[in-house]
């Protein structure tokens, strides 16, 4: 097995710097998130906004995955465009958004759309232009456990909302929404802290399940939390991740073992002491958003060190004996893998022997695709 998962070996060209998917570990990590829920792929709605490509939709549902879940009205869009059955717009929409929404509602109707509130006055905004459309629109609750981005905090009167949610004649009650995405430190602890919210939920929507005539559902948890509520029953696992993978996720969430399956491939194009080298893997090329020792990882050699960073530049102060050239290709794991995705129109496709196969669009990158 070559040690190198990364390095390329096509005589295709490709001007630097480029994002490299690799076929081959995107499918090793589809195999292992289905392997989580013991085959249930019912339970999986994974979120797209890591990839934005519809040729990894395509993969999804081959894998019988049929529901994800999205950021942006353009993911939603892409999703359709490939004929996902169901599609979550984690997004509360609000102003011209919410007439995106009922515009992309009614060019995709075999579709199941759904999206979130936390607030009273959002949901009956929504009912409001539902109506005058003639539709009734899929909501969720979006609940905070301690985020403190978006939701209804669990705290507060989080029951009493959904009994208003009902009163609103264009509006189906779907479910519950919950995203803990700062809930960090080791997989143990990350399963106390999501255990301990989760539990209050349960036993409220236990409760409630008697009064509907049909199920409500549950979406729950990102890729921190993803161990935990895979092993619940009747909730929907969101996360995104996995297909990519990423070197903050590997650091942090080592208990899952997906593998890496991008990179970016640049360029040295300078040497300008004789202890450093420019790339061509500036702001970019790559999120960050973090401090410079968390904006990416190289693979060639872990004696190159990020020192400085600018738009179109990187310098790494070699601290080993390796020796590189002007012209000599670099390639480096991104820590936040999502955000550097969005950052490149397209993707190249790694197969397994190394070579270029194909390239992938990062369609949903656009703000706007037709809606």
């Amino acid at each position: 097995m070559q040690t190198n998962w990364w390095k390329i070996n096509s005589e295709i060209n490709v001007d630097t710097p480029f994002l490299a998917a690799y076929e081959d570990r995107i499918r090793f990590n589809l195999e292992r998130l289905i392997g989580a829920v013991n085959g249930d792929t019912q339970k999986l709605r994974p979120h797209i906004k890591t990839h934005k490509i519809g040729e990894i939709l395509e993969l999804f549902k081959i894998c019988n995955i049929k529901k994800v879940k999205c950021a942006t009205i353009a993911e939603a869009e892409l999703a359709a465009l490939h004929k996902i059955p169901d599609v979550l717009l984690a997004y509360q929409p609000i102003g011209v958004k919410k007439e995106r929404w009922i515009s992309l509602i009614q060019k995709y109707p075999e579709t199941d759309f759904s999206t979130i509130v936390d607030n009273p006055e959002s949901a009956k905004a929504l009912n409001e232009i539902a109506g005058k459309n003639k539709l009734k629109l899929n909501i969720y609750l979006d609940l905070n456990t301690g985020m403190n981005r978006t939701g209804i905090s669990i705290s507060e009167e989080w029951i009493e909302l959904i009994g208003d949610i009902l009163l609103l004649k264009n509006i189906h009650f779907s479910g519950i929404h919950i995203y803990d995405g700062h809930l960090k430190g080791s997989g143990e602890e990350r399963e106390l802290q999501a255990a301990a919210s989760f539990s209050i939920i349960k036993k409220e929507i236990e409760k409630l399940q008697s009064k509907f005539s049909y199920e409500l559902k549950i979406v729950a948890g990102g890729s921190n939390t993803f161990p935990f509520y895979a092993k619940q029953d009747k909730v929907e696992c969101s996360p995104g991740t996995f297909v990519f993978w990423d070197s903050n996720y590997q650091i942090n969430l080592p208990e899952q073992e997906f593998k890496p399956a991008l990179a970016i491939v640049g360029t040295i194009i300078s040497k300008p002491t004789n202890s450093t080298i420019c790339i061509d893997i500036g702001y970019k090329a790559v999120s960050s958003e973090n401090p410079i020792d968390k904006r990416l990882v190289i693979l060639n050699d872990e004696n190159l060190i990020p020192v400085s960073h600018s738009e179109e530049h990187l310098i790494l102060e070699n601290r080993g004996k390796n020796q590189y050239e002007v012209g000599d290709i670099i390639y480096a794991q991104p820590y936040h893998v999502c955000p550097t995705c969005a950052l490149y129109d397209t993707v190249e496709v790694i197969n397994k022997e190394h070579q270029i196969c194909d390239e992938w669009k990062v369609i949903a990158r656009s703000r706007k695709i037709n809606i």
